[in-house]
């Protein structure tokens, strides 16, 4: 099969996720970007600029997949030449329907937020198939979808929801996991302080604050830990980081992004506990890797964490809301429970080597045509 995968957001998540498909598959799959930047433009404009590179190829493909980024409808009409009668999919690595709002932003006030959760909603409803990283992320979305539409004044076509949920399938996201394999490091000997790892987004939704709050409580009650925080910064970087900086003063150990991979991979293997705090979470790609890593999690029992944790380990690695978070993670460093709570070998099943064959086959039954299932999470190779 010849796939066409368009991106114009391609940086971060999106580009790994591009282009490990790409170099997993046994298709041939045409990477169609744009950078990485000025999200809402890419939203608004990039199937414009997109489409013009897509004629400008002049091959028909099998399929076309995109990501929430775009604008399928606009793309799928300027590239009607081309692409009229051809497959699509469209692929939600996020939707601006649930996902929270910065305080910073000036769009809601200004009445302007509601565009980019419809340009989601009619991609969905223009694509032949609609795929979501979690069960979560779906149930959500399609959750919201009849609330969202009541807030338009008339026409509303409810039944469109229907439509959508019916060709909603959960395609969890690949992940290049085996690539950390080699920056393994040999066994450690002796007894060492606990490293407490952050390695997400510098960001309003990854909750920076109760994170760092638990931190702070634990250092004055004199609990042995140090803390890595890694993690991208974009643009205004709340202001829990700097303050949380100076406050742990020595018990940082690292601080900022790892441009080398081999550096980012070393201190997710030197890690022992990974709390979580997040706003919103999809599907959680760095909390997975730092799984894979042997970091100890504790995550919140919402959003897409339970999906990543097996029943009987539930009650020992997720948290729920009228739970604190310093209790839970006080108890962890002072009685360590490190088998039983690993997660290494389960979120394994993320890896490309067993998902690639999952996109594979159902994209191949996309272009002949079939009603395609996709397995549950829970069946998955790992």
């Amino acid at each position: 099969m010849h796939i066409v995968l368009v991106e114009p957001y391609c940086t971060g998540s999106h580009a790994a996720w591009a282009r490990e498909y790409a170099a997993h598959s046994r298709h041939e799959v045409e990477l169609l970007t744009l950078a990485g930047r000025n999200w809402k433009w890419r939203m608004h404009g990039g199937a414009v600029t997109l489409a013009s590179r897509f004629l400008e190829g002049g091959r028909r493909p099998d399929l076309i997949l995109a990501t929430d980024m775009l604008d399928l409808t606009t793309f799928l009409a300027l590239a009607r030449p081309l692409a009229d009668g051809c497959p699509s999919a469209i692929y939600f690595h996020e939707n601006q329907l649930t996902y929270p709002w910065s305080p910073g932003d000036p769009d809601p006030s200004r009445q302007r937020d509601l565009h980019y959760a419809f340009i989601n909603y009619v991609s969905a409803l223009a694509a032949d198939a609609v795929l979501f990283n979690s069960r979560y992320h779906m149930d959500s979305f399609l959750g919201a979808l009849p609330d969202f539409l009541r807030r338009f004044p008339d026409a509303v076509d409810l039944d469109s929801v229907g439509e959508i949920a019916a060709k909603s399938r959960v395609l969890p996201l690949g992940l290049d996991l085996g690539r950390f394999d080699a920056h393994r490091p040999a066994d450690a000997v002796g007894k060492k302080v606990p490293l407490l790892l952050w390695n997400h987004r510098w960001e309003f939704d990854k909750a920076p604050e109760p994170f760092f709050d638990a931190l702070c409580q634990l250092d004055d009650e004199g609990v042995p830990f140090e803390v890595a925080v890694l993690g991208e910064s974009f643009g205004r970087v709340p202001e829990a980081f700097e303050k949380a900086r100076r406050r742990l003063g020595g018990r940082v150990v690292q601080w900022g992004y790892q441009e080398s991979f081999a550096e980012y991979a070393k201190w997710l293997w030197r890690g022992d506990v990974l709390p979580v705090t997040s706003r919103q979470e999809f599907f959680g790609a760095s909390v997975v890797q730092a799984l894979y890593c042997g970091c100890v999690p504790l995550l919140p029992d919402r959003l897409a964490y339970p999906e990543h944790v097996p029943q009987h380990l539930s009650s020992h690695v997720l948290y729920r809301e009228d739970e604190t978070l310093a209790d839970r993670l006080r108890s962890i460093l002072k009685q360590p429970d490190d088998e039983r709570a690993r997660l290494d070998r389960h979120v394994s099943r993320y890896d490309w080597t067993h998902l690639a064959p999952v996109y594979d086959d159902f994209f191949e039954g996309m272009a002949a045509g079939e009603r395609q299932v996709v397995p549950e999470v829970a069946s998955l190779p790992g």
